[in-house]
């Protein structure tokens, strides 16, 4: 049961255009990952998907490929929470003692045979994973023989590191007697109160899995994209053969992937780990720094240089610009001279304003996130940890220290001040 029914507000101006199951990794829709994952476990012979939030896409894409498995959609109807995402599910299944293995559609792992092993358990089981900020997620308080307590969110006081990875194996009689709670303090009906009444008043055993830290990333805010991305590269990336394509003066160093009738032009020079889409045009003289993702049918021009960024599908960067970890949609079109910086003046964390709260990206380094078919003018500065919503566009010579909402049009005009040279007679 893959749960990709929500919002995902938090990543706005991303997920505007783009329901969060299909925001790519590697130049793949997230949704994707988990369902060629789930198709290699023998086990499996459903896969239903709750949809929502823009749910025609992710049925639109799901019916494109080709699937090993049974494939089933559930439309939640309203975002009333997990639990009501579950609840809506499991009407569909009936009764039985099947398995099922829950998961959040919008979680990328650094280890997808975890399905494999979650299938072979046997019982009831929750994935935990190491954060170094528990007291932001729910924490798995866990007993003896390694049995799951409860799960407290956002303690105070978290007794470890160990929290909730939204991943859950449940035996369908065991869950559907719980699965009726009231709403939380937040207004939603969350699955983890289910599980929290299973434990404790059915004394259903469930068993906490640990995953390796690090190959675990929630994609709940923009610059987590960027983390699941340079995940994917350490761990997925498989370099392709040079292409006749690529024409002899480009410099490739390190692990590179190059798409179909993607064209490098001369003095193109690339560091790996690094992914170039299909039909993809870079240079002449662009530069690729390491953990960068260029998706299908960018175009990236003279003298570009791009660092630990993606770039989604038909993004134009024009000549002169540089684009330092940062997230550009699909459609974007940066004029020439567009700078995008990475680094706070006084080298603090960068900062992002989300639901209207300034959030610390933990990053030193973290640029921008310009919306699909967002475009600039020529000269334009963009501050670190600026975001820019869908269609605006910037005016040439601009300098963007704040949010831009989206189908704006932002212009600064700075009239000079001209002060007289005073000169003794």
């Amino acid at each position: 049961m893959l749960l990709a029914a929500g919002k995902g507000e938090r990543l706005w101006p991303i997920t505007e255009t783009i329901p969060k199951p299909c925001i790519p990794v590697l130049c793949k829709p997230l949704i994707l990952w988990h369902i060629e994952a789930l198709e290699r476990v023998p086990d499996i012979d459903e896969i239903i998907i709750v949809v929502g939030y823009k749910k025609e896409r992710i049925i639109s894409l799901i019916n494109s490929i080709q699937t090993k498995k049974k494939i089933r959609f559930v439309d939640q109807e309203k975002e009333l929470g997990t639990g009501h995402a579950v609840k809506k599910a499991l009407e569909k299944i009936g009764n039985g003692n099947d398995d099922i293995l829950i998961t959040y559609s919008d979680l990328f792992l650094g280890d997808w045979q975890l399905y494999s092993r979650l299938s072979d358990l046997g019982g009831n089981a929750i994935v935990g994973a190491e954060v170094p900020d528990p007291e932001n997620y729910g924490v798995l308080y866990v007993g003896e023989d390694n049995l799951l307590e409860k799960i407290i969110e956002k303690p105070s006081n978290p007794p470890s590191n160990l929290i909730n990875a939204g991943i859950y194996v449940v035996r369908l009689r065991d869950i559907k007697e719980y699965i009726n709670t009231p709403p939380s303090p937040r207004g939603e009906i969350e699955f983890t109160d289910a599980l929290n009444k299973a434990v404790s008043e059915g004394g259903i055993p469930v068993s906490v899995v640990t995953l390796e830290k690090g190959l675990w990333i929630d994609i709940g805010l923009p610059w987590n994209l960027l983390e699941a991305n340079r995940l994917a590269l350490d761990k997925f990336l498989v370099s392709t053969p040079i292409p006749d394509t690529v024409h002899s003066h480009v410099y490739i160093d390190g692990r590179v992937y190059i798409g179909k009738n993607t064209v490098l032009k001369p003095g193109t020079y690339i560091d790996g780990p690094a992914y170039i889409g299909e039909n993809t045009r870079l240079g002449p003289n662009t530069r690729i720094r390491p953990y960068t993702v260029i998706c299908n049918n960018a175009k990236i021009g003279f003298s570009v240089e791009i660092k630990a960024s993606l770039i989604m599908e038909y993004a134009k960067i024009n000549h002169f610009a540089y684009v330092g970890d940062s997230i550009i949609c699909d459609h974007v079109n940066l004029g020439a001279g567009t700078m995008i910086a990475n680094l706070r003046f006084d080298d603090k964390p960068v900062k992002s304003l989300i639901k209207g709260e300034m959030i610390s990206s933990g990053r030193r380094k973290f640029g921008a996130v310009i919306g699909s078919y967002a475009k600039t003018g020529i000269n334009v500065s963009i501050l670190p940890g600026v975001k820019i919503g869908c269609y605006s566009w910037i005016y040439p010579g601009a300098i963007v220290a704040q949010d831009v909402p989206s189908h704006s049009f932002y212009k600064v005009s700075i009239k000079p001040y001209i002060t007289p040279i005073r000169t003794e007679e």
